[in-house]
């Protein structure tokens, strides 16, 4: 371990060096790292107490004290600074996939650039820049779509070849490279000093910091938090937050009610070396080379190397508690092959000496995402952990999304992604998780093109026609632990090849996807779409109805048996939710939500409904499968099984009524698709769903019934321009900025959660718009496929990115769907966006650094495409509102 003690001189060095820090603190913690015997007691009280003393507690502190709240407590059970935040490589980089990550590592690169002189706690902050290098074509494409992504944010990056790699770093191996991005600006810090220098700052805000105190569990009354239980005593709060790290999991679970944390610990290794005997420049930038599997930075004249390696050893999953992380059992055999991988990367190291190979624990969560939020449970309980082996570069970004959460209920931007409320509690099994782990840390390095799968923790949650489906080719893709089609494969195809088609170009499953698209629009196509949200909420008076007018910005008195689509938004008039309410009765509703709403949207109704026994909400999503038929004759395959007109003068569009299907009855046929196709979705009681499916089956053969999968119905909602939550729609999103006035009812007679920010954007306007793109010269077959966040441009200037997009095989185009944003080209304001602000633009998409034109659109083409036509036929002029 002696090895190990030198990683942190520094920080001993600094502790000894600043008896300021001892006087400031001593009246708060014990300094020693012995426990002393009479340490000074904890407050009986206090507004917040963190707990993890770590990067992300220290973080969390530090922003809450510089945004006005003082009565602030930090525990931490060792010393602080001495967890996985310790072991950290200090590698800051912002070279990330996901926006909101992206921006969480600028934010904390500029913090931490301005620690020291702030504090007067020295960081170890040195600007290096890295260089993420390219064995192959596609990973150098994944590099520039994110390094467009950087251009657009103003954080320097380019794109760079094999010789300009070595002339940056002279000891690099280029044979196999292809390229390399190159990011100036990341840097190196002393990860441990880091989160000294933000306790620092913290503590003369008036935080108070206690070492050597361990929670044991908080306590929890009619839902909100009220205390925390320690080895040396009480104290009564109204907010907690768990920094813990990768005891996060088990702090959760310790309390009456379980908060549901899904991390859990790998091994991560990495090596230290003596100074080479010209010792390396600390100005030398990082390394990041992914086909290897490993990252290389100076350390001290010598290096540090570590990597992600594909058979990762989970750690403590029973549970096992330390105060502080030890230097874990060295093994060189599994460390061999990025032992390998660097000197291959690396050959001039093979005569360096080694110091000491480390081995130190790292938290993953289910989807490689970190997690930050409220726990849907118990509110004022907060939750920041699970880095993925990124806390230094997440650190101050995260800190302060969470500072915000907690001061103003909700973040400076759309965090989503991060959510703790994007898991339920079927992510929390620790089998699954230290299974998921074992894939997701290989992933760390792994190529991941568009629609890649997890294939761990699988067939979770399943509709009961799985099996059926599945024996008819199903291909399958899982969201919140449901499996959900795809598309099927036709019989005769190369299933194993299709299986492993993975390009960031035009996929295999081309073909496939637009037949049942086809299918749809002639005929009729079935797509099981079981895993959506299910809520009903009902009232013994008007209590149902008199909450929900509140909740959702349509007006839901409607007569019984009409289908209102809403969005429930928030307080600035943003969604958080976009749903579908049919009224059932006069006392009840029953509400359709995207299927990762099913925690976010419980908690967010449950904490707003009033406390009314005579009002209940039921979680109905596991009692009935879904079933879309679409398609124009998916009106006959109804009237045959029900014996009941289904024409649109009995039925109309948006209508919901129960019937009898076959022999089954009770089943809630709605008239919408979410497509903008014709058909129906049956709500069909679980134990009859076998049988109406095969029923439909049967009594379709005559009109050319097909199954289909979610890719088809992307493209059908994408080209018809449907925006969907969680893709195009946020919280950051209102309805007048994604053209969805109609679904509001200003005047409806009562006022509604988000209403005075819509009347203030309907008098001043817009800051953004939410805009159709058809591609105009992209070759389909040849060029790369636009997915998800390419930037868009107009007139040469950034304007946006795209949400979503999708081939319309309607119009043999691809369809982007985005935002379009207004920025004065001298100051960078935002300006208000007018209609013809987005008509009278050049606009183009950049895919991976090369821009393609593209026409804007505020409004979805006319039916006259259900015909398909050949391109030059088309004229893309004409459009009518749907």
């Amino acid at each position: 371990a002696a090895g190990m003690f030198l990683r942190l001189l520094s920080d001993i060095q600094w502790r000894a060096a600043h008896p300021k820090w001892r006087r400031m603190t001593s009246s708060r913690r014990s300094t020693s790292t012995t426990a002393e015997p009479h340490p000074v007691s904890l407050p009986a009280q206090a507004q917040v107490v963190i707990c993890g003393g770590g990067i992300m507690g220290t973080s969390v502190a530090y922003h809450l004290s510089k945004m006005g709240w003082k009565d602030i407590v930090l525990l931490e059970q060792g010393r602080l600074a001495a967890g996985t935040t310790r072991f950290c490589a200090g590698i800051v980089s912002t070279a990330r996939p996901v926006s909101i990550e992206l921006k969480m590592a600028h934010y904390s690169n500029k913090l931490y650039q301005q620690l020291e002189q702030e504090t007067g706690v020295p960081t170890g902050y040195m600007k290096t820049g890295s260089i993420s290098l390219a064995q192959t074509q596609d990973r150098l494409i994944s590099l520039k779509r994110i390094a467009s992504s950087l251009n657009v944010m103003g954080i320097p990056c380019e794109i760079i070849s094999p010789k300009q790699v070595v002339q940056l770093h002279p000891l690099i191996n280029i044979h196999d490279l292809v390229g390399a991005m190159y990011v100036p600006e990341d840097a190196l810090v002393s990860s441990a000093n880091v989160s000294l220098a933000l306790a620092t700052a913290a503590s003369r805000n008036g935080v108070q910091i206690h070492e050597r105190t361990s929670v044991s569990h908080v306590t929890v009354q009619k839902g909100r938090v009220t205390g925390v239980e320690t080895d040396r005593g009480r104290i009564q709060c109204q907010y907690f937050v768990n920094c813990a790290g990768q005891w996060a999991y088990e702090l959760g679970h310790s309390g009456e009610e379980p908060v549901h944390i899904p991390l859990h610990a790998c091994e991560h290794f990495y090596l230290l070396t003596h100074p080479l005997k010209e010792p390396l420049s600390s100005s030398l930038p990082t390394v990041i080379d992914p086909d290897g599997r490993i990252y290389i930075r100076n350390w001290q004249g010598g290096i540090l190397s570590g990597g992600f390696e594909k058979n990762p050893k989970p750690l403590f999953t029973e549970g096992r508690n330390q105060l502080e992380i030890q230097n874990l059992q060295e093994d060189w055999d599994h460390f061999g092959p990025l032992l390998s991988a660097l000197l291959r990367r690396m050959p001039g190291l093979e005569a360096l000496q080694i110091m000491q190979l480390v081995n130190c624990p790292e938290s993953f969560t289910p989807d490689m995402r970190c997690i930050m939020g409220e726990s849907p449970t118990a509110r004022g309980y907060f939750v920041l952990a699970g880095m993925n082996s990124a806390g230094v570069s997440y650190g101050g970004g995260a800190g302060k999304y969470l500072a915000e959460w907690m001061v103003n209920g909700y973040p400076s931007e759309n965090v989503w992604p991060l959510d703790l409320k994007r898991f339920g509690t079927l992510q929390s099994s620790r089998t699954f998780l230290r299974h998921r782990v074992m894939e997701v840390m290989p992933l760390m390095c792994d190529l991941k093109v568009p629609r890649w799968d997890f294939q761990t923790g699988r067939q979770l949650r399943t509709s009961p026609l799985y099996d059926r489906l599945d024996a008819q080719g199903a291909r399958w893709m899982e969201k919140h632990g449901f499996e959900r089609v795809k598309y099927f494969v036709p019989a005769g195809k190369d299933l194993l090849d299709l299986d492993h088609s993975k390009t960031f170009y035009k996929p295999d499953w081309f073909d496939i996807v637009g037949s049942e698209v086809k299918c749809c629009k002639e005929a009729v196509c079935v797509i099981d779409m079981s895993s959506f949200t299910k809520f009903e909420i009902s009232s013994t008076g008007d209590q149902a109805l008199e909450s929900l007018q509140y909740l959702f910005s349509n007006d839901l008195d409607v007569p019984v048996g009409h289908v209102v689509h809403t969005g429930m938004l928030n307080e600035k008039g943003g969604y958080e939710n976009d749903c579908s309410i049919a009224r059932l009765s006069k006392r009840s509703f029953f509400m359709i939500s995207p299927t990762d709403q099913q925690v976010h949207c419980w908690a967010w109704l449950k904490n707003r409904l009033p406390d009314d026994s005579s009002l209940t909400m039921e979680d109905v999503t596991w009692k009935y499968t879904a079933l879309n038929l679409i398609g124009p004759r998916a009106v006959d395959v109804l009237s045959e099984l029900s014996y009941a007109p289904m024409t649109a003068e009995h039925f109309p569009s948006l209508f919901c009524k129960e019937m009898s299907v076959g022999y089954a009855n009770g089943i809630r046929v709605m008239s919408i698709t979410h497509t903008g196709e014709p058909g129906f979705v049956l709500y069909i009681p679980i134990e009859y769903a076998l049988h109406v499916y095969n029923e439909v089956m049967n009594m379709g053969q005559k009109y050319g019934i097909r199954n289909a999968g979610y890719y088809a119905l992307r493209s059908l909602r994408i080209e018809k321009f449907f925006a969907f939550w969680g893709q195009d729609l946020d919280a950051f999103t209102t309805p007048m900025e994604c053209g969805r006035e109609f679904q509001v009812k200003l005047e409806k007679g009562m006022q509604f959660v988000g209403q005075e920010a819509l009347l203030e954007q309907k008098q001043n306007g817009v800051y953004k718009r939410f805009t159709m793109f058809i591609l105009e010269d992209h070759d389909t077959d040849m060029d790369l496929w636009p997915w998800w966040g390419e930037p868009i441009f107009r007139n040469g200037r950034y304007v946006g990115k795209t949400t979503s997009s999708a081939y319309s095989y309607t119009l043999e185009r691809h369809v982007c769907l985005g935002f379009v944003h207004h920025f004065d080209e001298k100051t960078g304001e935002e300006l208000v966006v007018t209609t013809d602000f987005i008509n009278q633009g050049e606009y183009e998409i950049d895919i991976a650094g090369q821009r393609f034109q593209a026409k804007a659109k505020l409004y979805p083409f006319s039916s006259l495409f259900t015909q398909r036509r050949r391109k030059d036929e088309v004229e893309l002029s004409g459009y009518q509102r749907e």
